[in-house]
């Protein structure tokens, strides 16, 4: 049952949160906004980033901040389907069978380096992410609440990983790149480790119980009470038709596109503490909600193009309805 929020202590809840996560992951400003706007939103992430930046950490202490349960899945070419969902386990005993639940039974899955494991592995997630069940036997088991995937993949290192399937990067809400920290964080963090604060000030218990399961659920039902005009949903259609006929694109983002980015919007008009929803929020939300989505032409990629390039390209000539 979603627990009741008082609307006045909304932001404050929420500032708190995203200052104790600021605190412990150093330098990812932007990255932990984005990924509570997806954890607001109701949708998965797909965050992409060099080793050591931090990414399992984030995970860890976003879990920890609304005492969830958290799992995490390496996933590897020899990954079966079974060991992400679980199976039936005969007993011999009785004849009868009996479930053993996978790890994607919890809160929060961390998919460590999605893209190494094959496509029949990675496509357990389908029903998984969009349903919010597993399907095992026949017998159908529904997700507890709330329950949000974010997988992680190295964006240079591609000797032995298998490209993710477009039904399956469809059913991510965002992809968002997680780069270096600037030098002062960086200098920061080494500060840190190796005067022995890691502990201390970079732990996951740093943000234990800001929140709790129930208020996260109820959160999410208030996002979708944010107003928004009808004048900004067209505004975010137009954004993501536009992908269809940009001569840059071969594959445009569909109508699932359009649809994240006005509740991811709504998300993160609430992060900003207030209650309806301006052309800024949809532009602040089109990068990481359109550059899975969309697929570039050999010419526009030997232009030395890339998606955000093109994404922010398209913001541009796009025209804004006045706030």
């Amino acid at each position: 049952m979603n627990e009741q929020i008082d609307p006045q202590a909304l932001s404050a809840q929420l500032a708190g949160l995203r200052n104790s996560l600021n605190d412990i992951v150093l330098g990812q400003q932007e990255v932990i906004e984005q990924v509570l706007t997806a954890l607001l939103a109701g949708g998965h992430v797909l965050l992409e980033g060099v080793p050591g930046l931090g990414k399992t950490l984030l995970v860890r202490a976003l879990a920890a901040s609304f005492q969830g349960e958290f799992r995490r899945i390496q996933f590897t070419p020899d990954l079966m389907p079974a060991d992400i969902t679980g199976h039936a386990i005969y007993n011999m005993g009785d004849g009868s069978f009996r479930i053993r639940r996978g790890p994607v039974f919890t809160h929060l899955l961390l998919a460590d380096e999605v893209n190494r494991a094959s496509a029949k592995t990675q496509s357990a997630l389908l029903e998984v992410m969009q349903e919010k069940q597993v399907t095992i036997e026949g017998e159908t088991h529904t997700l507890q609440s709330p329950f949000m995937v974010l997988a992680t993949q190295n964006p240079i290192e591609q000797e032995g990983t298998y490209p993710l399937p477009e039904a399956q990067l469809d059913r991510f809400l965002m992809k968002i790149v997680m780069d270096y920290p600037d030098i002062e964080q960086e200098a920061e963090i080494t500060r840190q480790v190796t005067d022995g604060d890691t502990e201390a000030k970079m732990s996951a218990e740093g943000a234990a119980g800001l929140l709790t399961t129930g208020q996260v659920d109820a959160l999410r039902a208030q996002v979708r009470d944010i107003t928004v005009d009808a004048e900004i949903v067209n505004y975010a259609v137009r954004l993501t038709r536009a992908t269809r006929n940009h001569p840059g694109i071969r594959v445009g983002a569909s109508p699932r596109a359009s649809i994240g980015l006005v509740q991811a919007a709504r998300a993160s008009a609430m992060l900003r503490g207030a209650s309806f929803v301006v052309p800024d929020d949809i532009k602040r939300m089109t990068l990481p909600l359109l550059r899975h989505r969309v697929m570039l032409t050999a010419d526009a990629e030997i232009d030395g193009h890339t998606q955000d390039t093109i994404l922010e390209a398209i913001v541009k000539e796009t025209d804004a309805p006045r706030q």
